[in-house]
């Protein structure tokens, strides 16, 4: 056994690193083939003649086959080598994205963007899986804050891209741009990467509730860090589809500039927002093991205001509620992922990740642009549908606090 965990040990210092890089790489390129479609939305909607309902549907019908992926990804991940689990789903989403040059029809569309699900779902649960086991969870906060902070810079890119670039070339091109880097990085990640073994960097007791799927069940740390991203991504998923056509309708926005806007907004709030949210959980948790939970409950309750003042506020209101809002959704980046993959043992991790990623996309972003979508036809209103996002952060604050109560008492915690 000491054999093995010091081999687990030689192993993780020697590639930890490179793994680290190689995998926020890939979770770039993840994130830009996602917020291209946002990018390009009106063009779209003219092109097929969709309305809103329709529009909010591409991106559920994306996450529907993201969730109903995820079990059976979680099975596996939990079974099998990692590695080629991930580079088998770059590989599957860059195709799906470059397959969008046969796309002619808004039916052809959907099928599209429902594809580039299923090669998501494999990625989003192995990588973090993965590197918890080439960093101790005391650390995986700071990890996971680099890790995820590829979610703002990949949506502003994939906005950006598919603003400027669909305006002036056709809303096709972006998605031809943004295919290829992903099967260049799994290459490099297939070569260059060792996997660790299984529960290489964990220091907490896999306890019952912790190392077995039964015992899960009972396990109030992770039901709890669950239900508060499943409503923190209900409130940013919606958002983040009808943001860039938000700005056009009640800004006067051009679409490139509308792309331009956003993917600043959301690039500079999300590099700050998630090195912030990082630093301060990195720092904090030393001294209160119940920090993770407390920072995201904290961020997402005075998010609420800024969401308002942003849909419901005066034209003036539009930039400046838009900038607060989403840099305090961003501090939850790394603490509320670290809460998530510390909640339980090397053992059932990839399985735990995959039931979160299915909770959290079937009560959170699977329906809400669809939901945002068919009130603001029923009302008129685009306001009247993204209204729906402060109710979802309401409930995600109240259960994270409730949740700090279970948090782990990690190691180098002294309360």
């Amino acid at each position: 056994m000491k054999a093995l965990q010091q081999t687990g040990r030689a192993t993780t210092a020697q590639t930890a690193g490179m793994a680290l890089f190689l995998l926020t790489c890939l979770n770039l390129f993840n994130f830009i083939d996602r917020y291209v479609l946002p990018g390009v939305q009106p063009l779209i909607q003219k092109e097929f003649s969709a309305n809103d309902a329709q529009i909010g549907l591409l991106t559920s019908a994306f996450f529907f086959t993201y969730m109903i992926a995820a079990p059976l990804t979680g099975w596996l991940g939990d079974r099998f080598p990692r590695r080629p689990l991930i580079v088998a789903g770059a590989l599957i989403w860059s195709a799906a994205t470059l397959l969008t040059a046969t796309v002619h029809s808004y039916e052809t569309l959907l099928i599209r963007h429902a594809l580039v699900g299923i090669g998501e779902a494999t990625f989003s649960i192995f990588a973090p899986a993965l590197l918890s086991d080439f960093y101790p969870e005391v650390d995986r906060n700071r990890v996971l804050s680099i890790f995820y902070i590829t979610i703002p810079v990949g949506a502003a890119l994939g906005y950006l891209s598919g603003g400027v670039l669909g305006q002036h070339y056709g809303w096709r091109v972006p998605f031809f741009i943004a295919a290829l880097p992903g099967v260049l990085i799994a290459a490099a990640f297939w070569f260059f990467v060792k996997e660790p073994p299984r529960g290489a960097s964990d220091e907490l007791k896999p306890t019952f509730d912790r190392a077995t799927l039964s015992g899960l069940v009972r396990n109030p740390a992770f039901w709890t860090a669950t239900l508060g991203m499943a409503m923190w991504t209900f409130a940013v998923g919606g958002i983040s589809t009808f943001l860039p056509t938000f700005f056009v309708r009640f800004g006067g926005y051009t679409v490139a500039a509308a792309g331009i806007v956003t993917g600043a907004i959301t690039a500079v709030d999300g590099l700050v927002g998630t090195i912030v949210g990082g630093w301060a959980g990195h720092r904090w948790v030393r001294r209160n093991h119940r920090a993770l939970y407390l920072i995201s409950a904290c961020s997402m309750a005075a998010a609420i205001p800024a969401c308002a003042a942003t849909i419901f506020g005066p034209h003036s209101w539009l930039v400046p509620g838009a900038l607060i809002a989403e840099l305090l959704l961003f501090l939850n980046n790394g603490p509320l992922n670290a809460c998530l993959v510390n909640s339980v043992s090397a053992s059932i991790r990839s399985s735990a990740i995959a039931i979160n990623l299915f909770m959290i996309h079937a009560l959170g972003d699977a329906f809400s642009p669809r939901l945002i979508g068919r009130v603001s036809d029923a009302t008129s209103s685009l306001r009247a549908g993204m209204g729906v996002t402060l109710i979802a952060l309401g409930v995600a604050s109240a259960v994270l606090f409730i949740g700090s109560r279970f948090a782990p008492l990690l190691p180098e915690s002294k309360t």
